[in-house]
């Protein structure tokens, strides 16, 4: 059982809303998963990214992969963190 961090679409036609959650890689995308760590708004302007980087960070440590967009999203979080 792969574990990864990836992106569940909510929201509705042309108005999507994301939330970051940990799931197994082999169920679908907005099917069953492990724990939701965080939501990605990208309708807002600036798109708002909220995240529970200890439990990120957790995941990362037990061996849970991010997808690219969710790694981009990690990354420009605690960016925008450290110069707050």
């Amino acid at each position: 059982m792969g574990l990864v961090i990836r992106l569940r679409r909510h929201g509705s036609r042309k108005r999507p809303f994301y939330r970051i959650v940990v799931a197994d890689s082999k169920s679908p995308r907005d099917g069953r998963f492990v724990d939701q760590i965080g939501t990605y708004d990208p309708i807002t302007n600036p798109p708002k990214v909220t995240l529970q980087a200890d439990k990120a960070e957790r995941w990362r440590k037990a061996g849970a992969l991010p997808s690219d967009t969710v790694k981009k999203l990690i990354e420009d979080a605690t960016v925008t963190a450290q110069s707050a």
